[in-house]
């Protein structure tokens, strides 16, 4: 079991599945929601149990893609693909260990040009 919440605690979650290795996404919209590159791993819909969720404001960042944070403290929580039956989860949400690592980095076409990658990991233009 997994969990993690915001940083006040108003939005907390389960999920109760190993998690797959984590995206870095350095597009330039998920370093605007993040402040940073946006690192998160995707779950299917029905394996995230979410409470707070009245705490959770969603911002439609595209036609096909909604950014959830929370209202209160404004942590960065989830981006969802609204026809897709999966949600990526922030990784830095999550309390304690999470027992996956980064997996490849995406979107480094638009990386921020204050930081390097240098970790080996596949990085993709786009």
């Amino acid at each position: 079991m997994h969990r993690g919440s915001c940083l006040c605690g108003a939005v907390r979650f389960e999920i109760d599945v190993p998690l797959p290795p984590p995206d870095a996404c350095h597009c330039t919209k998920c370093r605007k929601h993040s402040g940073h590159f946006f690192v998160s791993t995707e779950v299917g819909k029905d394996q995230l149990h979410v409470t707070g969720l009245e705490h959770v404001r969603w911002y439609q960042s595209s036609e096909k893609v909604r950014r959830g944070f929370c209202a209160t403290c404004g942590s960065s929580l989830f981006f969802e693909p609204l026809h897709l039956d999966w949600i990526a989860v922030a990784m830095g949400a999550f309390d304690g260990p999470t027992q996956t690592a980064i997996g490849k980095h995406i979107f480094v076409g638009n990386r921020g040009d204050y930081y390097l990658i240098a970790d080996r990991l596949p990085q993709h233009w786009q």
